[in-house]
């Protein structure tokens, strides 16, 4: 491709800083302690609402919407719900989202077509951020490779994306807000709009490039303005990409949970049978990336990813294990697109995850690796994606 953003020496202009640790209280950033993570309230149950995924054929199996709603119709004839319970429903794995007694939950969880029922939970992350002034062709980019993503669709379940930034190219027709009380899907919080530009900033005269330059970025937004959201909406939003994606499109999951769900797992397995590929972040916890959804889910097209920094140690926050792990990729202190079409500095394996969901739309499955990971925790290091 012909790069049209060149390299340059430039000093960092700090136009303004925050950190939120894990307990939601402003602390002093450093680059050690400083990285996006989950909140405390991150997987706390939503009581009397759930989630009930249907039984399919065989894992990665899907449920059209007129299915879906046979299987509906049949609880409800059989006494086991009324109508006015469901909130949701959704396509892929199958299944809806209901306010429920538990007198329901049990009576639900005895029909034979249902798979899973698990309670909603809140998804909340602690975002740390330093906001920058941009260097065009930054040393993460160059680790990993590039290329011309136009013609491509990467869509980011996040907190949004800045519809107004002038380094990204954002559809906002089939962008879409899965909150309750908020319809835009336009980023109040920063942290989708970052996840954004690693993916597929424009090839341009300004601000940063992309792994995948130019590439269509649709926000499908499942995280408020304080990074807050729920499971459900995460579910429903993979439901809209099993409708409305193609085989070849790439999903970038830079949000979790710290629990595991079934409901969740079986959504992406369902996408991914598509031939959708799927980026997912090990998460920044220290732990096994096999104790969390959707980390630990693996499947054809699925793609989980641990973080690194500038010198190819292993970061040590990120999740680990080559059970589900499949790349490593950078994750500390990049700088990408932010909300207010600012620039800005994060940390953490929602930034690594984009770098591989930019190279699967460059190369599909067929990525390289350019390094192993040092000191990578569970003895095996990961292969350092790269195009």
């Amino acid at each position: 491709m012909q790069l049209l953003k060149i390299t340059i020496l430039i000093t960092l202009v700090l136009l303004y800083a925050s950190c939120t640790k894990k307990d939601l209280q402003s602390a002093k950033a450093s680059d050690n302690t400083c990285f996006t993570t989950s909140s405390t309230i991150n997987g706390a149950v939503i009581d009397g609402q759930y989630i009930i995924s249907y039984k399919t054929t065989s894992d990665g199996a899907t449920l059209s919407s007129e299915q879906t709603k046979q299987k509906a119709r049949a609880l409800i004839l059989g006494g086991k719900l009324n109508s006015a319970s469901i909130k949701a429903s959704f396509v892929g794995g199958g299944g809806f989202i209901a306010a429920l007694t538990h007198k329901q939950v049990e009576e639900i969880k005895k029909d034979t077509s249902i798979k899973t029922v698990e309670p909603d939970r809140i998804v909340a992350l602690s975002i740390c951020f330093t906001v920058v002034a941009p260097t065009l062709v930054t040393w993460n980019v160059n680790k990993v490779g590039y290329g011309d993503g136009r013609g491509k669709t990467a869509w980011v379940i996040d907190t949004g994306i800045d519809f107004d930034h002038p380094d990204l190219d954002v559809d906002q027709t089939r962008s879409k807000s899965f909150l309750a009380d908020n319809s835009s899907a336009d980023d109040e919080n920063g942290h989708g709009t970052h996840v954004a530009g690693i993916i597929g900033a424009k090839n341009n005269d300004i601000g940063i490039l992309g792994i995948a330059s130019d590439a269509t970025l649709v926000s499908l937004r499942v995280l408020d303005k304080d990074g807050k959201g729920t499971l459900s909406s995460i579910i429903q939003a993979l439901s809209y990409i099993s409708i409305n994606a193609k085989a070849g499109d790439v999903v970038n999951m830079s949000v979790g949970e710290d629990e595991v769900s079934d409901a969740l797992d079986q959504q992406v397995q369902s996408i991914a049978a598509k031939g959708i590929f799927v980026a997912i972040a090990a998460g920044n916890d220290s732990k096994p990336a096999d104790q969390f959804s959707p980390g630990r889910t693996n499947g054809d097209n699925i793609f989980t990813v641990s973080a690194v920094d500038s010198l190819d140690n292993f970061a040590s926050f990120s999740n680990y294990g080559n059970n589900v792990v499949d790349f490593a990729a950078p994750g500390v202190r990049i700088q990408s697109t932010y909300k207010n079409g600012l620039y800005a500095k994060m940390t953490g394996t929602s930034m690594a995850t984009p770098h591989l969901a930019g190279l699967l739309l460059l190369k599909g499955k067929n990525i390289s690796y350019s390094g192993m990971a040092i000191n990578d925790p569970d003895g095996t290091p990961d292969k350092i994606a790269h195009k």
